[in-house]
């Protein structure tokens, strides 16, 4: 009887996301069952996600950018995400402590996947958060950090490394945490996004 709130999502898949991620059960039954009206397969294409990503973001172009957080969040690289790395996927964008959450940067900047992260590869994201920012934002930028090239620049210059040097993890994690500087060029999380998360998250 008391699983029916929850359609078909486990017990056990409930447990972990609630140990996970610190959501509420009925935050998660709720999301769930939005999850299924999207997607009623029980898993999310690229495509899918983009949409969704599309929605909060209707004056820009977030297309790339919800790529490579599809990209970092499909953990078994089949091309879908099932409702466990979609929540994941949730709460490390938006509420994770913050060494999580730079533990998923330094996936989402590992373009390749080898490890490591390249200036290249940090221009790339760069350039996809780029495309959202709104063009009346990117008027109020800094000189410094104005296009996606000078950005890339300034992040890379944080970390000392030359234009061809690699990062690891642990740098990029150590770095982080000890300037928030860095932490302020890498992510986009603009106020509008996390007001519409919480709408989201009231009114699921």
């Amino acid at each position: 009887m008391g699983n029916s709130r929850s359609g078909a999502l486990s017990q056990e898949i409930l447990e972990e996301l609630q140990l996970s991620t610190k959501f509420t059960q009925e935050e998660l039954c709720a999301w769930y069952q939005s999850f299924l009206k999207e997607c009623p397969g029980g898993r999310i294409t690229r495509q899918q996600f983009q949409g969704i990503y599309a929605k909060f973001f209707p004056d820009a172009d977030p297309k790339a950018y919800a790529e490579h957080v599809f990209r970092s969040f499909d953990a078994n690289s089949d091309g879908t995400l099932d409702f466990k790395e979609y929540v994941v996927a949730l709460h490390m964008t938006t509420a994770g402590r913050p060494s999580q959450k730079l533990e998923w940067a330094f996936s989402l900047y590992d373009v390749d996947g080898n490890g490591a992260i390249s200036k290249s590869e940090v221009l790339e994201i760069v350039m996809a958060i780029f495309k959202m920012i709104n063009p009346e934002d990117a008027k109020h930028l800094p000189d410094d950090e104005n296009t996606p090239e000078k950005r890339a620049d300034k992040i890379w210059g944080f970390f000392g490394k030359k234009d061809d040097d690699k990062l690891t993890e642990e740098e990029f994690i150590e770095g982080t945490l000890a300037n928030k500087e860095i932490l302020r060029l890498i992510q986009f999380e603009p106020q509008k996004v996390k007001e519409r998360l919480k709408e989201k998250e009231k009114n699921p």
